[in-house]
């Protein structure tokens, strides 16, 4: 495998943990607007893609969430991680190494970059990717289409090839897949969808430590 020129983090779930307060946040007030679903189902159904999707696809069956549900949904962000956001184990030593490799890296994730500002900040991880973060809202069409990472790629000056993608969810590494970017698939997380991230063509690994060693940076 060749030394790639760019890596693109996801954000929730690669860089930080986030997804299990979300996902039962979101599994819940999809319960009550009258779309029952347990926090499994709603992690394998709706992880890694925007809310925009979710409310579309929930509202195809007639719920109605309202006009307001993405609105609420970020005003509310900053009550459901008052209590802290932890930092996915032993990233920051893998996004260091990539760093003093010289090789250029970003983040490309299906949430809104004050989001991403927020939990970034809260994990200290924010000042490695201050300038580099992109989000679906910058593109017609979020995780599992290509848009996103080929925006990602295409601004920070490399072709698709030359990519690769660390992605948690089955919608991402999809959509890294029909970018024709290399996907490295974390499944640290007991609610990971293996069969699927394998089934999209990632590359599974559970632990951050071991990247190093499945992507040539040095």
């Amino acid at each position: 495998m060749n030394k790639p020129n760019l890596v693109i983090f996801d954000c929730d779930g690669v860089l930080v943990d986030t997804e299990p307060l979300a996902n039962q946040r979101l599994a819940a007030w999809l319960t009550e607007a009258g779309y029952p679903v347990s926090y499994a189902d709603c992690r394998r159904q709706f992880v890694g893609r925007s809310l925009v999707s979710v409310q579309k696809e929930v509202e195809a069956t007639g719920v109605s969430l309202g006009p307001d549900f993405v609105e609420r949904w970020y005003r509310e962000l900053p009550e459901l991680f008052a209590s802290g956001v932890q930092a996915i184990p032993h990233v920051e030593t893998f996004v260091t190494a990539v760093q003093a490799a010289g090789i250029a890296y970003c983040v490309a994730s299906s949430a809104r970059v004050n989001k991403m500002h927020m939990t970034l900040g809260q994990t200290g991880l924010l000042p490695y990717f201050h300038d580099v973060l992109f989000s679906a809202t910058m593109v017609e069409r979020g995780k599992p289409f290509p848009d996103l990472f080929l925006h990602a790629a295409g601004t920070m000056g490399f072709a698709p090839a030359d990519c690769i993608v660390i992605e948690d969810s089955v919608a991402g590494a999809q959509a890294g897949r029909a970018a024709g970017m290399r996907v490295f698939g974390y499944h640290r997380d007991p609610h990971s969808d293996c069969d699927g991230l394998k089934a999209a063509g990632a590359v599974l690994f559970d632990d951050m430590r071991k990247l190093a060693g499945l992507i040539p940076i040095a």
